[in-house]
């Protein structure tokens, strides 16, 4: 029951950011002074619709996106008598291109929202966790641990043996007893087997330091391998805490934070559009029987289906942050400068622009509007690959859907 709440939810959700991208188009629209005749949601068969003012409102039968119709996008668009000197192509550039960037910024918007919200919440996570054994903070050692379920610690207070031995947050530790070590699970490891005092080596401001730390014997729960069963151990500790992997904020802090998280979600989501084009191997040898790679493109049946096992587990702050990257890739996908995209109308608007300028400069008046007649076997050839690349997509989230949850 909870699985299909959450993917209602989340394709709702998605519904949602469709309807604010193309309202971002609707509302600039009629700012600017432009006319917009539809604003539908889906497309394909129309299941109702009203009028308000010069506009038709409605919803279609399917699901996969939405449009928003304004008089005059292109200069092949008929125009009727009232809408002539309201059509798009013949107004300022600087208007143009706010209607056509309008529905990146209601993106853009929606997921800073939802990043703020999951700050205030929940916290946010580290999008760029340390590869390194860095630091995060120095504690006591319990000297003990319960029974199962819990395994609870038992508690303790004062300052463990790496704060003792000057250990400090920030420092990076590269050796365990003489033994290097590349990140905190190796440095784990190799401290389980001390006791007493040893060497270690950290990094600090550059340079590297050896500092003598008293490893305390402590008794863990240990479980060798994922079939055996956990048996009481002592093994050595000295209180060195990982960077943790959620910073929480109050409403305040979350301000800043929500700006610079969304900046990493942004590199990060860049990087993964360039990769999508390799991507197509994965996919194919996911649907011809291949390992799914969990790295791949999901379609939006697949993203409502995660966004489904995540609410069943209830891991709520897991199903904001998938929205919120959603709307992240709805924008800067739309960025991209090819027809029919946001991007490619924002090209065309820019070169005509440029275009006049230089005519100016040579005393020559305006050029013709762009002929988009000419440039429609471009726009052809991309919504053929981008469609199937989306049927390959939604293909493999069928037959072979990424498995978040083993």
């Amino acid at each position: 029951m909870v699985f299909a709440l959450g993917v209602v939810l989340f394709a709702l959700g998605i519904a949602v950011s469709i309807a604010l991208h193309e309202a971002g188009h609707m509302w600039t629209a009629q700012a600017t002074g432009m006319k917009v005749r539809r604003y539908f949601i889906g497309f394909g068969p129309k299941i109702f619709s009203y009028r308000r003012g010069e506009t038709e409102y409605g919803l279609k039968a399917l699901p996969l996106g939405g449009f928003c119709d304004i008089a005059g996008m292109t200069a092949i668009d008929e125009l009727a008598p009232d809408e002539e000197d309201r059509a798009m192509y013949k107004k300022a550039t600087w208007k143009r291109l706010v209607v056509m960037s309008g529905g990146i910024a209601m993106n853009l918007a929606l997921g800073l929202v939802l990043i703020y919200g999951l700050a205030v919440a929940w916290g946010l996570p580290n999008l760029n966790p340390p590869t390194t054994a860095v630091v995060g903070s120095t504690a006591c050692v319990p000297a003990a641990q319960g029974p199962a379920p819990d395994y609870a610690l038992t508690p303790c207070s004062g300052s463990g043996p790496a704060d003792e031995a000057g250990i400090r947050a920030g420092d990076t530790i590269v050796a365990v007893g003489g033994t290097e070590t590349a990140n905190f699970s190796e440095v784990a490891e190799e401290t389980r087997k001390l006791s007493g005092p040893h060497d270690f080596t950290v990094e600090r401001d550059g340079e590297r330091l050896t500092v003598t730390v008293p490893v305390q014997p402590v008794e863990r729960w240990v479980q060798e391998d994922a079939d055996a069963e956990p048996h009481l151990e002592t093994v050595g500790a000295i209180g060195v805490v990982a960077p943790p992997g959620v910073v929480e904020h109050s409403a305040l802090t979350a301000v800043p934070a929500t700006f610079g998280f969304a900046g990493d979600m942004f590199t990060l989501t860049v990087e993964r559009l360039i990769e999508m084009p390799a991507k197509a191997v994965d996919l194919w040898h996911a649907v011809t029987g291949g390992e799914r790679d969990p790295e791949t493109p999901v379609s939006v049946y697949g993203a409502s289906v995660l966004g489904g096992e995540i609410a069943e587990r209830g891991i709520w702050e897991a199903f904001v942050l998938l929205l919120a990257s959603l709307n992240f890739f709805l924008a800067i996908f739309n960025l991209l400068p090819l027809l029919p995209l946001d991007g490619g109308h924002m090209a065309v608007t820019l070169y005509e622009h440029v275009r006049n300028w230089l005519r100016k400069l040579r005393g020559l008046p305006k050029g013709a509007p762009v002929d988009y007649m000419k440039l429609l076997p471009v726009t052809y050839v991309f919504i053929v690959i981008g469609g199937a690349y989306m049927l390959l997509t939604l293909t493999a989230d069928i037959v072979n859907p990424i498995q978040l949850f083993q």
